[in-house]
């Protein structure tokens, strides 16, 4: 149980490392590989009884996945990218159609985790079998030489997932057993099926719509991750730097260790970006060229003393959505 807890809390560490598409993606779906291995063994128990079998089974499943779900767009930059767009812009300086793509990005990078929630809880069966046990046909269990009671037959087959029930019956209940199973891993092997077909057809589309060749989008997106990590780090040592100031203002001195005096010593930091500022760099941004050249972000942007949608004859604004 300690190794299986530790495995998650590392695949965790390296999901908030992690800066590529796919390895993101791929240590989304493993940490909740563990997670729902873990909870199986941990948290679910099926009460066994009629009407609560449903219920819990179903909030086994759908539950989870919907918190998943929502964390993932908690955690997403483009989730606040595009709160801050509305909040500063009003969305003016994005078509109906870009907010959709936007918002379609945000929806299917946090469907990740829930979609891999969802595909395991189907595959084991478990909480399928647990919900659906007493839904089953008891006149279709009957064989040549045996036949299952109607009396109280709700009862007996919501208890089967427990393995409990009269002794006689326990053919019925690996049947039973045998069914669901076979139900829920069909539909989960369906949904496997359906979310491939969905992630070719959107990769397609998208580089089929893009104006960019492959080359200049693998390029955008290598700047875009360097433009994040540098402006991480630059503000993470300018807000350190910034303090240090103000409380040596305060109390005429502060305690630096080595590294500190170092950072100080070469980057001095006298003032702050104002709010403007900031807001120029920050919400949604689409491809943009200005006289031919590509504009790869909003700092980007800002840098060239640009401003606005950019609507010059000579301007060119593509409404390309970031991967």
């Amino acid at each position: 149980m300690a190794a299986l807890i530790a495995e998650n809390f590392r695949f965790l560490s390296l999901f908030f490392k992690s800066k590529d598409v796919m390895i993101f993606n791929g240590l989304v779906a493993l940490g909740t590989v563990g997670s729902q291995e873990l909870f199986s063994v941990v948290a679910f128990h099926c009460p066994c009884s009629p009407a609560r079998n449903y219920l819990y089974g179903l909030a086994a499943i759908g539950v989870p996945a919907l918190a998943l779900f929502l964390v993932g767009i908690i955690l997403s930059n483009r989730t606040w990218n595009l709160v801050a767009e509305c909040q500063h812009r009003q969305d003016k300086n994005c078509s109906a159609v870009s907010i959709f793509l936007l918002l379609s990005s945000i929806l299917g990078r946090a469907a990740v985790a829930p979609v891999t929630w969802s595909v395991i809880s189907l595959l084991r069966g478990e909480a399928y079998v647990c919900a659906l046990s007493e839904f089953v046909d008891p006149s279709s269990l009957a064989t040549e030489e045996k036949s299952f009671p109607l009396a109280h037959a709700t009862e007996i087959l919501a208890r089967f997932p427990c393995g409990e029930g009269p002794a006689n019956l326990s053919n019925f209940r690996e049947e039973v057993s045998r069914r669901l199973r076979y139900e829920s891993q069909l539909f989960g092997w369906l949904l496997i099926g359906i979310v491939a077909i969905l992630v070719f057809l959107t990769k397609c589309c998208r580089h089929y719509c893009s104006p960019l060749s492959y080359r200049q989008e693998a390029y955008w997106a290598q700047y875009r991750t360097n433009e994040d990590q540098l402006f991480q780090r630059t503000a993470e040592v300018h807000s350190r730097l910034l303090a240090a100031n103000n409380v040596r203002r305060f109390f005429g001195f502060v305690a630096l260790n080595k590294e500190d005096e170092e950072l100080v010593a070469k980057f001095p930091v006298e003032g702050t970006q104002p709010r403007p500022q900031w807001n120029a760099i920050t919400g949604i941004y689409l491809y943009r060229e200005n006289q031919g050249l590509p504009l790869y972000s909003r700092l980007h942007k800002w840098v060239q003393g640009l401003s606005g949608k950019g609507t010059a004859p000579d301007n060119m604004e593509m409404a390309l959505l970031t991967s």
